[in-house]
């Protein structure tokens, strides 16, 4: 792989050579700014051998590094060893910016150009970092070039599965509904139109459903809604004659994906919304109205508050999804005691159970089935390369999840398969903890996940430990498993928390080359009181499997975080207990006492 990386990085130089540019950015993002990137975008891959989800590679003529962050510090660290590439750790104080850095590496060139390609990187991205580039010696940011269009000589073609209609049975609300809620939301605002460029927006407004994307539900095309009209920007051969009738019918125009570009230059209206945070830079400056206007999509927000129909499709998920839980966890650890198993062959395992599911339609992201030392690479994910035999004793950490028709699943257990360590018992327990902690609050209304975020880490602090990862995130209905714009992080971020909203709860702690720890619950946000003070929500917890309670240190826990997990574990067994058969019940009702029986 150090070769093939070296001989990419020369064709790379001798186009910028040609071009006349003396760097060139490739970002982790595609055409519509989305997490889960398609084969065709995955450029900065492609230069650099790096294949975590977040990052950038920056090439200059001489040299190369590459920004991610702690995330996937370990693992970049793995990738990049032996090419050209140096890690540069995102948010370290020694670390600089992509714009300082090339000013420091571009100092003694004449009149520097870098180049980014405009169709892959938001607009707000883009002129951020061309202000930052001119403020380092008045380097000049290109946009519209696409050197991987002339090296990349394989490159895959854009993704052209077929799509599929989302039942109202599912989505609780027709497509035209939510046109006509969102042309009133534009109306308010005195907006004329809007270009949806996010997948999973589209998919939502529409209800259509796609698998262009690796484990998201969703089709590559864009979607201009004006007071009167509406298009879709597809490919045609995706559409079946259902699909196609569907759109008729629902008075949604047909044009080639391809020529959004040159039909954007055409919009006759007098405004545009164009959120520059999800529309690309090249297609944000095709527009030629009196004015953009540059504000926040409303239909993330419109998105994450599910309906009625959406939340029972998640618990009807839940439960199914639970069940194969339930029965992965009673085969684990006898197949480990057996031995033969690895972190791979139980990620399968699990799968293979989901997929006996009702309504299954796929994994919502690739299982991090990580033994020991490979628990503390946050989003790891095993390869026959790295796959680690499992032997009985140590933690195992399994994030997971599943896509049905009625809803997304996203799980995470950390199971010790045997004896432990104290300070294995420690983290665990302080993870649990916080974990508890996040679940059992209320909050008000309208408060935001940063504000309750330090609730789920207050115990780990106190000790000098934290994790570096959001502590929840949006889960989409049937689509994207990561769903904003509520998030419950650090980081500050303003949309508030409304019932309805789902989230995950899911701190966690790393100790790198010894283990990590992760718990995590999908949960509702719901109503819980109200006082002369205001609205009060809370949390309800849709995941329903058993919590591994033999490292917990009970010493370590409140009387209160000993009673909600009791509580939570006997809510588990009453609603899983009647889909389960004998052996299953067995094993779910020994794993579902309270703690007391630890002593």
């Amino acid at each position: 792989m150090k070769e093939i990386i070296s001989r990419r990085l020369a064709c790379l130089r001798e186009e910028m050579e040609r071009e006349g540019l003396h760097a060139f950015i490739f970002p982790s993002t595609d055409p519509h700014n989305g997490e889960y990137t398609p084969e065709r975008w995955k450029g900065r891959e492609w230069i650099s051998g790096f294949n975590g989800s977040a990052g950038t590679a920056v090439v200059t003529r001489h040299e190369a590094a590459l920004w991610t962050d702690s995330r996937y510090f370990i693992a970049a660290a793995e990738q990049l060893e032996g090419t050209e590439f140096k890690l540069m750790k995102e948010r370290m104080p020694e670390t600089p910016t992509i714009a300082k850095w090339l000013g420091i590496k571009l100092a003694m060139e004449d009149r520097p150009q870098v180049g980014i390609d405009g169709m892959v990187c938001a607009a707000a991205v883009v002129e951020n970092l061309a202000t930052g580039l001119r403020s380092e010696g008045g380097i000049t940011l290109r946009t519209n070039f696409d050197p991987l269009s002339r090296i990349w000589t394989d490159r895959p073609q854009v993704p052209s599965a077929q799509i599929m209609l989302h039942p109202e049975q599912y989505a609780g609300e027709s497509c035209r509904s939510k046109l006509t809620r969102i042309r009133e939301w534009l109306r308010r605002r005195h907006v004329c139109g809007i270009l949806v460029a996010a997948l999973d927006d589209i998919a939502w407004t529409l209800n259509l459903r796609g698998e262009d994307v690796h484990c998201n539900p969703v089709f590559v095309s864009y979607l201009l809604i004006t007071d009167d009209s509406a298009t879709l920007y597809v490919d045609r051969t995706k559409l079946t004659p259902a699909v196609t009738d569907y759109l008729r019918r629902n008075d949604i125009g047909i044009e080639r994906y391809e020529d959004v570009a040159r039909l954007l230059a055409r919009y006759k209206e007098y405004n545009i919304l164009l959120d520059p945070d999800e529309i690309n830079y090249t297609l944000f400056n095709s527009v030629r109205c009196h004015e953009v206007v540059r504000v926040q999509s409303p239909i993330p927000a419109m998105k994450a508050v599910k309906n009625d129909t959406e939340i029972a499709g998640f618990r009807s998920a839940m439960e199914r999804d639970d069940v194969a839980m339930v029965r992965f966890l009673r085969w684990l650890k006898p197949a480990v005691e057996a031995g033969g198993q690895t972190e791979l062959s139980v990620a399968e395992r699990l799968e293979q159970l989901r997929a006996e599911g009702d309504k299954y339609r796929g994994l919502s992201f690739d299982t991090i089935s990580a033994y020991q030392e490979h628990g503390a690479i946050v989003h790891y994910e095993p390869t026959p390369e790295t796959d680690m035999p499992l032997r009985p004793e140590g933690l195992l950490l399994i994030d997971s999840g599943a896509q049905y028709l009625d809803g997304t699943t996203d799980i995470t257990r950390t199971i010790a398969l045997g004896p432990l360590t104290e300070e294995q018992r420690r983290v665990y327990t302080l993870v649990l903890k916080g974990h508890l902690q996040l679940q059992m609050c209320t909050f008000p209304e309208r408060a935001s996940g940063t504000q309750i975020d330090a609730i789920a880490r207050m115990a780990m602090w106190r000790e000098g430990m934290n994790f570096m990862h959001g502590t929840g995130h949006g889960v989409g209905s049937y689509l994207n498993v990561h769903e904003g714009p509520h998030q419950i992080r650090m980081e500050y971020r303003p949309a508030p928390l409304l019932p309805g909203m789902i989230v995950t709860d899911e701190p966690g702690l790393y100790l790198a080359g010894r283990f990590g720890v992760r718990t995590e619950n999908t949960l509702l946000i719901v109503r819980r009181k109200e006082t002369e003070f205001g609205r009060f929500l809370g949390f309800e917890p849709l995941t329903l499997c058993p919590i591994d309670t033999t490292p917990i240190i009970r010493s370590m826990m409140t009387d209160e975080e000993i009673a909600h997990l009791d509580s939570y574990h006997k809510m588990v067994y009453e609603r899983l207990s009647p889909l389960l058969d004998e052996k299953d019940r067995q094993w779910l009702e020994e794993n579902t006492r309270p703690l007391a029986h630890l002593g």
